[in-house]
């Protein structure tokens, strides 16, 4: 009875979550890869043309999209690497016995609770006037200036942003693994005389390794996906020089009437991301250790 009545509660808490599942996620994915084979501007009034794998043989020739392959992966790469150093030492500060721990992560948190559209535009105010100003009071105008008018910096301004946002949630991440790793290990190293960075390198980060393997999967996904941080801080300019993978998917629908070749370029995006986060999830699993 009791084993009945618990079945009856599972189904009645997963079967609505399937439904939205398969209603937002997998009937759009497979409608997706059904109009990738096909010549259309998205109007249902319009004939819709079957091209076979014209749509993703055209890839490789267009300039426009390894442009935009090499911008997002580039972009990845730099945020990669600079979210989870500011967001590890962020961490390691916090779980220090510092008295003010408490306010310095709400205050490290914080920029993960505005929404991308607003943090893009309230940074483009940033760079366009408040750099300007700092540059004259400083002096410092060769670097303090509108990043975001440069072909050659507008991309940094980008990765410099969405560290800004992402920092504080992988820090919650890298706290948590901090918290989980057991006191007396650690006692016992400053006992038998191992510094600060001994204790690191041989102990925290090793037992941090899956703390590293969710913040790894969460930026590369969450960089190869941005979209609404690009659209409102740069809108994929100057000159298509910060125009990544998903903005360009969108304007290629969206903007030039590509239903069908946009759609290919969003299945061939969908294996990239997958066969990049997978790997890297195996890769850094096999580096965990047990306690």
């Amino acid at each position: 009875m009791k084993l009945r009545k618990n079945k009856g509660w599972f189904i009645l808490f997963t079967v609505p979550l399937l439904i939205i599942f398969t209603t937002v996620v997998l009937i759009p994915f497979v409608m997706g890869i059904y109009y990738s084979f096909f010549r259309w501007d998205g109007i249902g009034a319009n004939p819709m043309t079957f091209v076979g794998l014209e749509n993703y043989t055209r890839l490789f020739g267009d300039n426009r999209f390894l442009d935009s392959a090499w911008l997002t992966v580039k972009f990845t790469i730099l945020s990669l690497i600079s979210v989870n150093v500011i967001a590890l030492t962020f961490a390691l500060l916090v779980t220090t016995k510092l008295r003010t721990v408490n306010a310095a992560r709400a205050m490290f948190f914080m920029p993960n609770l505005i929404g991308g559209l607003i943090l893009g535009y309230i940074w483009q105010f940033i760079f366009s006037d408040a750099f300007r100003i700092m540059g004259e009071l400083t002096g410092f105008e060769t670097l303090f200036f509108n990043w975001l008018l440069s072909p050659d910096y507008a991309l940094y301004a980008l990765v410099f942003v969405f560290t800004w946002q992402m920092a504080g949630y992988m820090m919650i991440i890298y706290i948590t693994g901090i918290q989980g790793i057991p006191n007396d290990v650690i006692e016992a190293s400053t006992i038998d005389g191992a510094s600060y960075w001994d204790r690191l390198r041989k102990i925290i980060f090793p037992l941090l390794m899956p703390a590293f393997t969710i913040c790894l999967f969460l930026t590369l996904s969450f960089g190869f996906k941005i979209y609404d941080v690009n659209l409102s801080l740069t809108g994929g300019g100057p000159i298509n020089s910060t125009e990544l993978f998903a903005l360009h998917i969108y304007n290629e629908i969206f903007g030039y009437s590509r239903y069908g070749y946009g759609q290919a370029k969003a299945v061939v995006f969908f294996i990239i991301v997958a066969a990049v986060t997978l790997s890297q999830v195996y890769m850094t699993k096999r580096r965990e250790v047990e306690m």
